[in-house]
């Protein structure tokens, strides 16, 4: 206590002491510590972001003022048209599904016991690159089913109920008692009666690809009252060897081919060719004409176009959502580690279903999870360019265009950097709004 204080308190007042930062630093030490950082900030931020906003308003060579041209043209431009549109199917579609499998696998995998390791299965694809990622589905969207995994098991499933045809290539061959029926099909230039015997033979059909079950042809048997045949392979190898129109013994029969009577357009009989290419027919296919349906030569199913025009978009979304999912149920399974569980066996006890209970407790509990999963995902969405670069072949790439690929074609490979700025500039735009919503809802929920 000093003497003035003492005497009366009428002594002027103590000079306020300098406050202190927490760490014991001073401001200046602090702003040296940063400056490197806010430098390089400003160098790789903020500079490129205003000199794309000056250059966006400049032509091509960057010597006169366009004004606003080169925003018109994003509106206008065919190919900026599709990579918008495709954009916004984008931001729809991938983070709400990326985003609802993660709220179904953090769900279900809480109950298992080896949730785990299936939460880790799942996350993995984080951890390819994009470039692998878009190697990896560049193979698994391959037209062929013997590559394309996607193909492999489409064909797998369509097979089990629609049997491809073993002969798409036979054909009748030369002095053949067929002719062409149209739509594929063949049928006997005249008609047959019962007791007679026919001959169907074709060529086409390498005999390495021949049905499993395709034994050597047999010379058909005449029957009373009935019409026998015999459809076969009619090649031998070797120059010179085999009886054209004749069976002979190196021939294969064509195991499983459907024989028609038709008579005036109506099929009154059919029967199935055995293993060595034989069939029969009833006395009331007598005075018709034999008909191979179209059936037989049915080219083998080759699955869908995964990269054509139609479906290049959708296989791509597929690919980022196989990556990102994983993401998703992390942050989500973390949320739901914080739900209070009283409030869920409490739902139990009054009588809710688990179905009830997930959709009137989990999910509106997840809510702020769930959105920052969402708007997170949205902007990671905005800025695709790898998996679309990389996936889509030339032919369809036009139909998968997105804004930050149709940015790299502008700037480096069309030489429109104006148009480019633009687009970079619109980018950020959209952005913006999707990054303070944010914000905002993260600073509320630190508040609470």
């Amino acid at each position: 206590m000093t003497s003035a204080t003492a005497a009366g308190g009428n002594g002027p007042p103590a000079a306020p002491k300098t406050r202190k930062s927490v760490t014991g630093t001073r401001r200046t030490v602090v702003a040296l510590f940063l400056l490197p950082a806010l430098v390089l900030l400003g160098a790789l931020v903020v500079y490129p972001i205003g000199y794309s906003v000056v250059r966006s308003f400049y032509d091509q060579p960057g010597e006169s003022f366009a004004g606003i041209d080169n925003y018109k043209a994003l509106f206008t431009d065919e190919g900026i048209r599709t990579a918008l549109k495709n954009n916004i199917i984008w931001v729809v579609f991938a983070p709400t599904v990326a985003t609802a499998l993660g709220l179904v696998f953090a769900v279900l995998t809480e109950r298992v016991r080896w949730g785990t390791a299936f939460k880790l299965v799942v996350f993995m694809p984080m951890a390819i690159s994009m470039l692998a990622a878009g190697i990896i589905f560049r193979l698994v969207y391959d037209q062929d089913p013997d590559k394309g995994v996607a193909n492999a098991v489409w064909v797998g499933v369509h097979d089990t109920f629609a049997q491809a045809s073993a002969f798409p290539k036979a054909h009748p061959g030369r002095e053949s008692p067929l002719e062409p029926a149209g739509g594929g099909a063949f049928i006997t230039k005249s008609p047959v009666r019962a007791g007679e015997t026919v001959s169907l033979p074709l060529v086409g059909v390498a005999p390495d690809l021949m049905p499993d079950g395709a034994k050597a042809a047999v010379a058909p048997k005449p029957e009373p009252d009935k019409i026998t045949g015999t459809t076969w392979q009619d090649f031998t190898r070797g120059k010179g060897v085999g009886t054209l129109g004749g069976v002979d013994a190196a021939e294969l029969g064509y195991a499983g081919m459907k024989v028609e009577a038709v008579k005036d357009g109506r099929v009154v009989a059919s029967a199935t060719a055995a293993g060595d290419g034989t069939f029969t027919l009833p006395a009331s296919a007598d005075g018709a004409q034999l008909r191979l349906p179209a059936s037989n030569f049915k080219e083998p199913y080759n699955g869908l176009d995964w990269l054509g025009p139609s479906l290049v978009t959708p296989s791509i979304i597929g690919s980022y959502i196989w990556m990102w999912a994983g993401f998703a149920m992390v942050l989500i399974a973390a949320g739901l580690a914080s739900v209070p569980r009283e409030l869920l066996e409490a739902a139990r006890v009054d009588g809710a279903s688990e179905w009830q209970v997930f959709r009137r407790v989990t999910v509106p509990l997840l809510a702020p999870v769930l959105a920052v999963v969402t708007v997170t995902l949205m902007i990671n969405v905005l800025k695709v360019f790898d998996l679309v670069f990389i996936i889509a072949p030339g032919s369809s790439q036009d139909d998968a265009n997105v804004l930050a690929l149709e940015l790299y074609r502008k700037g480096f490979s069309e030489d429109q950097p104006g148009i480019a700025s633009a687009i970079s500039v619109f980018l950020l735009l959209l952005v913006i709004p999707v990054m303070w919503f944010n914000v905002r809802r993260l600073r509320r929920e630190v508040r609470r």
